[in-house]
């Protein structure tokens, strides 16, 4: 099925959106200063900082995902709204360092993943149905690891396909059970796959606090640059599903290449 002008217009923009710059090379951006050429392997304390506070972030927010993101199709996204909330956590968070991390990380996570469900809304997503909530919670995951997965057509698709069984496992335990269940185990094999991938993002957040350059911008601002990072992905990423939707995956993906 060919796609109309306006939604090649719509899937050009989505493209745009998936395949924007890493967030090292945006909080280089925007600051001045090329923090990816800086990022190194993280310290072994640093590192279990990150990945303890990495895995209680998408816990917490599959447990949101599961129990209470709300069925409402349509409406307006708030991101505004939702870049505030955030940068006031990171505020927060800012002021005691590393060790804020594990507390501070799950509270933006979870702000982002509200807006990220907002987001699927405004394209017509039903959050009522399991795959949707499952779909918000993946794109947690496709806003890393860097050039080598981002910079390419073949990189969100891949992406997407990478993390497909067990989004779909997640979504048909989350359908059959009538009890919210994010300790399942295929739930906890989802989170984990989504975690793997988020803490790169994550990781390059904490070197670029270690930054003096970045320190003198704040908790706040880099937190807002944060989610902001993730409302972009997934306004590329649930206008591609809408597409789908209607014209078909093998449709969309063919279009989006020849873009």
């Amino acid at each position: 099925m060919t796609l109309s002008a306006d939604d090649l217009q719509a899937l050009a923009r989505a493209k745009q959106q998936l395949e924007q710059p890493g967030l090292a090379a945006r909080i280089g951006h925007f600051v001045g200063a090329p923090i990816e050429r800086g990022l190194k392997a993280l310290p072994g304390p640093v590192s279990g900082i990150v990945t303890t506070a990495t895995e209680k972030a998408v816990s917490k927010a599959l447990q949101i995902a599961v129990t209470s993101l709300g069925s409402r199709t349509g409406g307006t996204a708030r991101e505004g709204w939702h870049k505030l909330a955030a940068g006031a956590a990171g505020a927060a968070g800012g002021a005691f360092g590393f060790a804020a991390l594990a507390a501070e990380l799950p509270i933006s996570t979870a702000i982002m993943l509200r807006s990220i469900a907002a987001i699927a809304r405004s394209e017509g997503e039903d959050l009522a149905d399991p795959a949707v909530r499952m779909a918000c919670v993946q794109v947690l995951a496709l806003g890393g690891p860097g050039k080598a997965d981002d910079a390419s057509e073949a990189g969100y698709f891949t992406s997407r396909a990478a993390l497909a069984q067990a989004v779909q496992a997640a979504a048909r335990h989350l359908a059959q059970r009538k009890a919210a269940d994010s300790g399942a185990p295929v739930m906890v094999a989802f989170a984990a796959q989504v975690a793997a991938r988020f803490s790169i993002p994550v990781s390059e957040k904490v070197m670029a606090q270690a930054v003096p350059v970045v320190g003198a911008v704040g908790g706040a601002a880099l937190n807002t640059l944060f989610i902001d990072h993730f409302q972009t992905i997934a306004h590329g990423h649930f206008t591609v599903r809408r597409l789908e939707r209607r014209h078909g995956e093998a449709a969309v993906r063919e279009a989006y290449e020849r873009l």
